[in-house]
């Protein structure tokens, strides 16, 4: 690995990323709007600051960025002091951002103008897995540039899958990301129905966890006794998760097809953010279903 990689966007999934990447001996030119993330991966080996997005893409053979939204990744790809601005001939670019198609094709449309291949590698998994290196890695663009990037998607990620054109990763995840959404509320409910029933909510976990049955999946797995016991704290925040799930809402549309069942979601993050819950864990949607119902789910709240 004897090519510059340039990283944008060094928050809660980015910097870990960039970390890995450090770690295993690649050389990177990084840069962050926080001046404080970009500290903090400075302790790690080859690891060089760059001022601006278009700096990075002047130093770099591959780039990827990790970025909030749409008008951000636009902004840093686009803009005048941006990634376009700055990349040659050849660089190879991967957004590993949760954004809507119509952004990623704008900007893969704008980079390829310049010569500059664009590739939507967004992600399954969170903070943990970003920590961990286990990230699964959804891509779309050009099937021949993957040699390019593999080799550090690797590092980063435990598996990647290519799964169509330009576009078709983004498509991919915000169908993920919506089902996983409903999931959130649906399981949300259903422990209010168990504490307003007098069921010991431990126990429904120990017997769906245990049970064999249809309702266990991930979601269960990875938050309910974490709910139970009323810890909060984000891996991936409920501001995210509802912007994820207006954009999903916004591919359904765009393909005719009806989601209550995601409009009702929709209505559930916005009243988990405006609660003021939007920056603790996505599983907080919880907050608005003890809202309705009047108590608390935890029995040790």
């Amino acid at each position: 690995m004897t090519d510059t990689v340039g990283f944008i966007g060094l928050g809660t999934m980015g910097g870990p990323m960039a970390t890995n990447l450090a770690r295993a001996g690649v050389p990177l030119v990084v840069h962050d709007a926080s001046a404080a993330a970009v500290h903090a991966l400075r302790a790690q080996s080859g690891v060089t600051p760059a001022a601006s997005a278009r700096e990075v893409a002047a130093k770099s053979a591959v780039l990827f960025t990790c970025l909030p939204n749409d008008a951000i990744v636009t902004h840093v790809y686009l803009g005048p002091d941006g990634i376009a601005a700055g990349g040659a001939a050849g660089l190879v670019t991967c957004d590993c951002s949760t954004v809507s198609p119509d952004t990623t094709l704008e900007v893969a449309r704008a980079l390829a103008a310049r010569q500059i291949t664009h590739m939507d590698t967004p992600m399954l998994g969170s903070q943990p897995q970003a920590v961990s290196g286990e990230i699964f890695f959804i891509v779309g663009g050009d099937r021949a540039k993957l040699p390019a990037i593999a080799r550090y998607l690797d590092v980063m990620g435990r598996l990647h899958m290519h799964v169509g054109a330009s576009a078709m990763a983004n498509r991919v995840k915000l169908i993920h990301n919506g089902l996983a959404a409903v999931v959130s509320v649906a399981v949300a409910e259903a422990l209010g129905v168990t504490v307003q029933s007098g069921v010991d909510p431990y126990v429904l976990y120990d017997v769906i966890r245990n049970g064999g049955g249809m309702a266990h999946g991930t979601y269960f797995e990875r938050r309910v006794k974490r709910m139970l016991d009323g810890d909060f704290s984000p891996t991936f925040m409920a501001e995210l998760m509802r912007k994820d799930v207006g954009l999903a809402l916004d591919l359904a549309r765009s393909a005719n097809v009806p989601t209550p069942c995601l409009e009702e979601t929709k209505r559930a993050y916005d009243a988990a953010v405006e609660g003021g819950w939007g920056r603790e864990d996505f599983s907080a949607v919880t907050h608005v279903i003890e809202q309705r119902i009047g108590r608390k789910l935890s029995p040790n709240a």
